[in-house]
């Protein structure tokens, strides 16, 4: 018990010192519309857009786990500049987790396209920083990355961030790049929507810290 409480005041004392204020994260996805009302108002990129969703998605018209592994991976097969191992399933749910606004487990169009947009930017992201064109970025570089992702790291932070998705040498892969900013972009989202006053500070009961940890 002891460890544990030395553990977490430390991750605390971690977050304690980070100015929420310089985070951008991505503005939320719209709500879910009516089918009627997007076929009505939908702008002609959105319209392409939905008829490539709904070949990737199939007939529920949804985007599980297992769907959301298969495009992406066949996506960055096609990109030999960019060094992966390929997105796992566990990677897959996460991203979901997060992205889920209605709790279906699954992505539906408008969650789907705002992921989608997000991977692009972040894409473009990954693909400036690598300097070197090795295919990662490398530890030196990923401060810039993060910062012009809209996420400003301290040292203490981004150094818990390496930890779980950077490999040994300190080096990040696209697959894990990707990930780590999804479930960043998501947590960082849910806090601006919990800081109700805007002060920096929110207060959540154990019901509230375990929607937000366990499913994510």
């Amino acid at each position: 018990m002891f460890l544990a409480k030395r553990l977490i005041g430390g991750i605390l004392d971690v977050v304690s010192n980070v100015d929420p204020g310089q985070f951008v994260p991505s503005d939320p996805p719209p709500p879910k519309r009516p089918l009627a009302y997007a076929n009505q108002n939908d702008t002609e990129e959105e319209k392409q857009f939905r008829k490539v969703f709904k070949q990737l998605a199939g007939d529920d018209m949804e985007v599980s786990p297992n769907e959301l592994m298969s495009i992406l991976n066949k996506i960055i097969s096609k990109h030999a500049d960019l060094k992966t191992d390929g997105f796992t399933i566990e990677s897959c749910r996460s991203m979901v987790a997060v992205m889920d606004s209605d709790s279906t487990g699954k992505l539906g169009f408008d969650e789907f396209k705002y992921l989608w947009n997000n991977i692009k930017k972040w894409q473009g992201i990954y693909k400036s920083f690598d300097a070197d064109r090795s295919g990662v970025i490398g530890a030196d570089e990923l401060p810039g990355s993060f910062k012009a992702a809209g996420f400003p790291l301290n040292d203490q932070l981004f150094q818990l961030i390496s930890r779980r998705y950077s490999d040994e040498s300190g080096n990040m892969d696209f697959d894990n790049f990707i990930g780590c900013l999804v479930r960043l972009d998501a947590m960082c989202r849910a806090f601006k929507t919990l800081d109700s006053d805007n002060n920096g500070t929110i207060k959540v009961n154990i019901q509230e810290w375990l929607q937000l940890t366990m499913y994510s």
